[in-house]
């Protein structure tokens, strides 16, 4: 009798444990915020839940090919940040699942109102506005004057100063394509960036590259998210940040539960944590992070760009990140942009 019960107990483990094994598997995340956010956060997430997760920080549009190659054996569990342009595609794509958190009750209105317009495949994080940063003793020490709007960056006196990423890789610089044909019309955005051209050094992989290089003082200007530019600001970098004067757009930084991933309770589990008012904050203004955090009981730095002192378009996130529309802006802004003589 005591052999037969110790031989069930014993098959009673061994067939427990794949189980218990497959619940311990880490969670794979897909990070597109900035490499400090993503570190603390999840080592954060790991501690406040008990579960193990692995990440891998790259920029926005090479997560997007990322999953979208990896489809058929998807190895990330999460897409956590970057615009929501992008996560709105994938969503379009088939990439990712549907998947409303309790949490969502507790998001500003417009964070609510994109996780609808997304099918509630993605959700707002957090929001930031696009702007112009410049390194104040770079433009002093060549006798250039401050911009104060987008038409200013095409004044022949800053060629070779202006640093911009590639759309094709980075969400920020989707974001700034999106703005000016929103913002302009497509035929006069693309004659302005035709132009910009000239004065462009570099197109980065990353939209984090210009801020960094223009606090370095290795550009003199840089077009990017504002909130990004404020922490070069808060660390001591001599560098101003603006709303261009004709207006600009946003991204919505955005979450996602990737399909067929392996591990979809705890990626449920990692969206509810990462939506909450504790986990923006840690992510946000505890790292001097400026952006917008999507819970209305996240705090907000008194020194994070006023949306309300901007003239922010009403930026279209459904159309612009839907796959046509993308895919032909790209195509267009690679022949008629990126490949144009200097």
């Amino acid at each position: 009798m005591r052999l037969s019960l110790l031989g069930l107990a014993l098959t009673t483990t061994l067939c427990a444990a794949p189980y218990a094994a497959q619940a311990q598997a880490p969670i794979t995340i897909y990070c597109s915020i900035l490499e400090e956010q993503c570190r603390v956060g999840v080592a954060a997430f790991e501690k406040a839940t008990g579960a193990k997760a692995t990440m891998v920080r790259k920029s926005t549009g090479e997560t997007l090919a990322q999953i979208r190659a990896e489809a058929s054996n998807p190895r990330a569990d999460i897409w956590w940040g970057g615009p929501g342009d992008s996560h709105i595609q994938a969503a379009e794509e088939g990439l990712t699942v549907e998947y409303k958190s309790p949490k969502l009750p507790e998001l500003h209105d417009w964070a609510q109102r994109f996780a609808e317009q997304a099918g509630y495949r993605a959700t707002g994080t957090y929001l930031g506005a696009l702007g112009i940063g410049y390194n104040t003793k770079v433009l002093e020490s060549r006798g250039l004057p401050e911009p104060k709007c987008w038409a200013d960056l095409l004044d022949p006196k800053y060629r070779d100063e202006v640093q911009v990423s590639d759309p094709n890789s980075s969400g920020t610089a989707y974001v700034f394509l999106a703005s000016l044909v929103q913002l302009m019309g497509e035929d006069k955005a693309f004659d302005y960036m035709k132009t910009l051209h000239k004065n462009v050094n570099q197109y980065t992989k990353s939209g984090a590259a210009p801020v960094k290089a223009v606090a370095l003082g290795e550009t003199g200007i840089a077009i990017a998210f504002m909130h990004d530019m404020v922490t070069m600001i808060a660390e001591g970098a001599p560098v101003k940040t603006l709303a261009p004067c004709e207006g600009t757009g946003y991204e919505t930084g955005s979450i996602s539960v990737v399909k067929g991933g392996k591990n979809t309770e705890t990626a449920q589990k990692f969206v509810d944590w990462a939506l909450s008012a504790e986990a923006q904050k840690l992510v946000g203004s505890d790292l001097k992070i400026y952006s917008i955090a999507s819970n209305k009981n996240a705090p907000v730095s008194p020194d994070a760009p006023k949306l309300s002192e901007m003239k922010l378009i009403n930026y279209d996130t459904a159309k612009y990140g839907s796959v046509a529309e993308r895919t032909r802006l790209l195509k267009k802004w690679d022949a008629e942009v990126k490949s144009a003589p200097k």
